[in-house]
């Protein structure tokens, strides 16, 4: 792989070269096409250590992708690709499991719930930095509900609004994420718990002046009661918190901006 940089910006393909873009990134970047035939891959086995790699890999990408969904949307105003890191983190949480052997290990995040606390959706202007108060969060995990203290807040001097934007509102959420083992009957992985596996409720709060003082307040989300009632120790819950700005719309309402704004997983448990 090669980073083009200068005046060359293009994408698509040349003669067996892809020339493509990342988000969070302004560079283009370079692949040749090529390797192993698919059918080779698939049955030699000289690739069988790459194959059982695979099948873990497909299980990492489930669980980045049941994580997104947690995140209640949250993660919509992020200015990164969180998938790669979700995929990761996935990785690394399955390296933990020393009893089944490599294609076959389980994915547990309830081992290590701590591992996306703390988990930022912005590089450029993390939550902290945006929003510069700290929020307490109070999570009843059995009944699957959050209480989150949001201090008094001087725009002035506790909120970046980097665009110079109108409007700002808080949202905050709370998700489910369940552990993946390997099922050899279907040859993939599932969860242990299907009925709260990237699920999530979200509450969206009103919009403010980004010249105002806002008052101390609590924000409570909570799921279902049915949806509480299933909860074991094989699932962890996900309370993330956003800072999003807006402008005004075409009807004089406020609307959203994309990407305006900041969001992190403030507990893991």
């Amino acid at each position: 792989m090669a980073i083009i940089k200068g005046f060359l910006q293009m994408t698509g393909s040349i003669k067996g070269v892809s020339f493509y873009s990342v988000r969070g990134s302004d560079k283009v970047i370079m692949r040749t096409k090529g390797g192993a035939s698919k059918d080779k891959i698939a049955n030699s086995p000289k690739f069988e250590g790459l194959r059982k790699q695979q099948k873990e890999w497909s299980g990492c990408t489930k669980f980045g992708s049941v994580a997104r969904h947690a995140f209640g949307g949250l993660n919509r105003i992020a200015d990164y690709n969180l998938s790669p890191v979700l995929y990761g983190i996935g990785k690394n949480l399955m390296k933990l499991d020393n009893e089944l052997e490599t294609g076959k290990r389980s994915l547990k995040l309830s081992v290590y719930r701590p591992a996306l606390e703390g988990f930022n959706f912005n590089r450029n202007y993390p939550f902290n930095t945006v929003l510069r108060v700290a929020p307490r969060c109070e999570l009843h995990r059995e009944r699957l509900e959050v209480s989150v203290q949001v201090p008094r807040i001087n725009t002035d001097i506790d909120l970046l609004n980097i665009q110079r934007l109108p409007f700002f509102r808080i949202l905050l959420a709370i998700g489910t994420v369940s552990d993946l083992v390997y099922n050899p009957v279907i040859d993939n992985y599932e969860p242990l718990v299907f009925n709260l596996h990237g699920v999530s409720e979200t509450l969206t709060g009103e919009w403010h002046s980004t010249q105002t003082i806002l008052d101390e307040h609590i924000m409570t989300v909570k799921m279902p009661e049915d949806e509480a009632k299933q909860l074991t120790n094989n699932v962890t819950v996900l309370v993330s918190m956003a800072v999003e700005f807006g402008n005004v719309g075409f009807t004089g309402q406020p609307v959203e901006v994309k990407y305006a704004g900041c969001g992190k997983v403030l507990c893991s448990r």
